[in-house]
């Protein structure tokens, strides 16, 4: 996988290759540090060249899975497939039925407001577009990105109001996206059947596992998006994979679905953690690489970086390190061929 470069100013330049990162980092000329998860590197000198090839990025959306791959037409700088965001729907749901147990119970309360979640677009339908977007903006970050490329998708009218009533959001879900992502670069849309094409005239097949964390599952689309823009390839020069997973933030509650024995309060949800920023990358003395959990009487929770399971819950501020804000649960997948 390339190292993303970038200049004093922090405006992203060409990517360059691992040993050559690590010569500059020995030499000075250089600085390493994190951008939420991957590594990259800060020019400390003029670099000798500002001139930037085209470079692309494919987007193929799904209902859980995604694909994203960022490419120039010499090399393929690195395939994501990200988990989408599917779990909104039921907190707000969940957020509904505890507010209207609060309000039904015969104690003084506020009287009840218009509901302003109505109108505009759904918050499910909306945090899976955002979560794209902010996507793209932090490659936008680390890569001089020229051009989008997003495989088109469509609902379905079936005549049937508990299933047509979600049409018009998708479709205004979609277009937001569309103009947002135009901010940063220029956009192009393929529709499925283009995508299909495509992969038919290079030979390449997609798995029916939707789910499954190989590169033919979704980057495969994303790539033939991206190699139609800016061409160089009849076949994938790279197929690892980063694969990402949204950490999913608490808020911070007054009152827990479920009264405390004793009537003690517990504390809950909010951003911060001793300190800390939670799901913030950071370096353990024992433990090494990892993000920032929650926090309690004995010190703070920290959790794998790869998987997300809890690795302790006594760590101390004093043996942590921070390196970067994070906002996902990320790990390489090297392919077979590689």
């Amino acid at each position: 996988m390339y190292v993303p470069v970038v200049d004093k100013e922090q405006n992203p330049l060409m990517p360059t290759k691992p040993q050559k990162a690590s010569k500059w980092i020995r030499e000075g000329k250089a600085t390493g540090f994190w951008k939420k998860g991957v590594f990259c590197v800060r020019l400390n000198v003029e670099p000798s060249a500002r001139e930037t090839q085209p470079i692309c990025i494919g987007i193929d959306p799904g209902s859980k899975r995604e694909g994203f791959t960022i490419k120039s037409k010499a090399h393929t700088f690195l395939n994501i497939q990200t988990e989408a965001v599917t779990w909104v729907k039921d907190r707000i749901r969940t957020r509904q039925i505890m507010r209207g147990a609060r309000r039904s119970r015969k104690t003084p309360c506020r009287a009840n407001r218009q509901n302003r979640a109505r109108g505009g677009i759904p918050p499910s339908i909306k945090a899976r577009w955002q979560w794209k977007l902010r996507l793209c903006d932090w490659l936008n970050k680390m890569y001089p990105i020229t051009n989008f490329v997003i495989e088109d998708i469509k609902a379905k009218t079936k005549g049937l109001k508990c299933w047509d009533q979600s049409f018009a959001p998708l479709e205004v879900g979609k277009h937001w996206f569309y103009s947002e992502l135009g901010k940063i670069a220029l956009v192009k849309i393929k529709q499925g059947y283009e995508t299909k094409k495509l992969r038919d005239m290079l030979g390449l097949e997609k798995t029916s596992k939707k789910l499954a964390e190989i590169w033919e599952a979704h980057c495969v689309d994303s790539w033939c998006l991206a190699n139609w823009l800016v061409g160089g390839h009849t076949k994938p020069d790279n197929k690892d994979m980063l694969y990402l997973k949204p950490i999913k933030y608490s808020r911070r509650q007054l009152h827990m679905l479920q009264s405390v024995k004793g009537g003690i309060r517990k504390k809950y949800g909010g951003s911060i953690s001793n300190g800390f920023k939670k799901a913030s990358l950071v370096k353990h003395t024992k433990h090494g690489l990892c993000y920032i959990g929650g926090s309690g009487k004995t010190g703070i929770s920290l959790h794998c970086l790869e998987t997300g399971k809890r690795l302790c819950q006594n760590a101390k501020a004093e043996t942590i390190r921070f390196l970067s804000f994070n906002t996902y649960i990320r790990r390489q997948v090297i392919s077979p061929q590689s």
